[in-house]
């Protein structure tokens, strides 16, 4: 039997309109193919590395929030002068005005579109559409060469593949359901964020062989090898993104009778949203959907301005930089693996409420010894990378527990949504408290009461079926 076949019937269960059905209910103990499983996995692989090496450790750490982006006179003046660090920190204060802007894209489009894919079925249709225009996004960053006019086109490229980003992984995060049940959802989560990470690890070595070959005598001249990392991890994300494509089916046949215009699905999203709230079967999805768009933010800041806190405030260079983000991810990958593994056994919201509390003792350490050199960041920044994998995982096979039948996609993309309806704070909290002392560090604590009221947040949501 085909592997379409295989899922037809109980698909059609979902499409009945049986609310009260889990959508992870409906494969039952019948374990997905392997094939499926590491298909779907594949895609945090392939995605990856605009996270770890663009968006965190290299080119917006080292490139885009650096020197090279300064006027000649400011960027000539000694790394410790007034001005000079008050210059940079306008530029990273740029990089959050640039988040919170995607960030509000998002919070438009997320829930309507993958309640669109919900209604038609076509979850890989909105799939491709996401990653091919994150990978376009990533091909543009060739074209940002090291002048101040250039600054905000690379920010603007940045937050335009967050939000494609985004919206694909709405839809990855849909699809999910089609190959997991209640026994190993938390394993096949933690699966592919460890993929993630690991794909990350691979990425950042080539990165590190290329820079200690000195690129092989190519000119590093107009930022071209920052450049040219932002065009290979584009092809890699072409590469590994094929498998999800050909193997892994869609989560649903779609449902017709919810087809209505694209104006007029705020409405019914408006009507979904209240009907979550108002049924007892899904008001726990409810209340987990706002509790962790608080802390799913914080762990947001981490990977936005993670790197360039160790860039700018305890001086890693490019090599101890890059070598730092492949230990992270690393530990990362393996860690959220593992908890994956724990997750099936003991439930996603213990591993989430322990994985806060760690990364908000981790932060206040970094913060409060940011004088003690080197070391302080190489050991709070690699135990934040312990937890925030495994957070985000259990997230996931949290709301994948608590999801009807048939909403796949609406319900990641309300999960999308509400997580930036409050990713201002930590982006917010990052640029105000900057703009306020003129010193990047202060913007740690920004990120950190994110995590702590993230954590308040979850304590009283119900665990449900988790």
């Amino acid at each position: 039997m085909s592997e379409p076949e295989e899922r037809a019937e109980p698909l059609a269960t979902a499409k009945s309109g049986a609310v009260g059905v889990i959508g992870l209910d409906l494969r039952g103990d019948t374990p997905a193919p392997k094939k499926q499983v590491y298909s779907w996995a594949l895609w945090d692989w392939a995605t990856q590395p605009f996270n770890s090496v663009i968006l965190t450790f290299i080119f917006t750490a080292l490139y885009l929030v650096g020197p090279d982006f300064l006027p000649a006179d400011i960027a000539a003046l000694g790394e410790k002068d007034p001005v000079r660090v008050a210059a940079e920190a306008d530029l990273a204060s740029g990089l959050g005005l640039g988040s919170t802007i995607a960030a509000l894209a998002i919070l438009l489009l997320a829930p309507v579109l993958g309640q669109r894919a919900d209604a038609a079925g076509k979850q890989k249709l909105w799939l491709g559409i996401g990653t091919g225009a994150l990978i376009v996004s990533m091909f543009g960053l060739w074209f940002v060469t090291p002048q101040v006019s250039m600054f905000w086109v690379g920010v603007a490229l940045i937050s335009a593949g967050t939000v494609f980003q985004e919206i694909a992984a709405v839809n990855s995060n849909a699809m999910l359901i089609g190959i997991a049940n209640q026994k190993t959802i938390g394993r096949i989560s933690g699966l592919g964020w460890g993929f993630g990470y690991i794909g990350g690890i691979i990425a950042l070595v080539i990165v590190v062989v290329l820079d200690a070959f000195d690129w092989f005598g190519m000119s590093t001249d107009n930022g071209l090898p920052f450049r040219l990392i932002a065009v290979g991890c584009a092809v890699w994300a072409i590469v590994f993104s094929i498998p999800i494509f050909l193997n892994v089916p869609e989560p649903s046949l779609g449902r017709p009778e919810r087809k209505v215009g694209f104006f007029a699905s705020y409405g019914l999203l408006v009507k979904d949203v209240v009907g979550l709230y108002r049924s007892p079967e899904t008001r726990t999805t409810f209340w987990f959907l706002l509790a962790s768009a608080v802390f799913r933010d914080g762990l947001s800041g981490v990977f936005t301005f993670g790197a360039v806190i160790a860039s700018t405030i305890f001086g890693f260079e490019f090599q101890e930089l890059v070598i730092f983000g492949i230990a992270a991810n690393l530990i990362a990958g393996v860690s959220t693996i593992i908890a994956g593994l724990f997750d099936d056994r003991f439930g996603p919201k213990r591993i989430i409420l322990l994985s806060l509390a760690s990364m908000t003792i981790a932060g206040l350490v970094v913060f409060f010894l940011r004088d003690g050199g080197t070391m302080v960041f190489w050991i709070g920044g690699l135990v934040l990378c312990a937890f925030v994998g495994p957070a985000q995982a259990a997230a996931r096979s949290f709301l994948a527990r608590v999801t009807p039948a048939g909403r796949e996609g609406e319900i990641f993309g309300l999960y999308a949504t509400t997580g930036r309806a409050a990713s201002w704070m930590a982006s917010g909290a990052w640029t105000l408290l900057i703009v306020l002392t003129s010193q990047t560090a202060f913007g740690i604590l920004g990120i950190v009461v994110v995590l702590i009221a993230g954590f308040l947040l979850l304590l009283p949501v119900k665990s449900g079926r988790s």
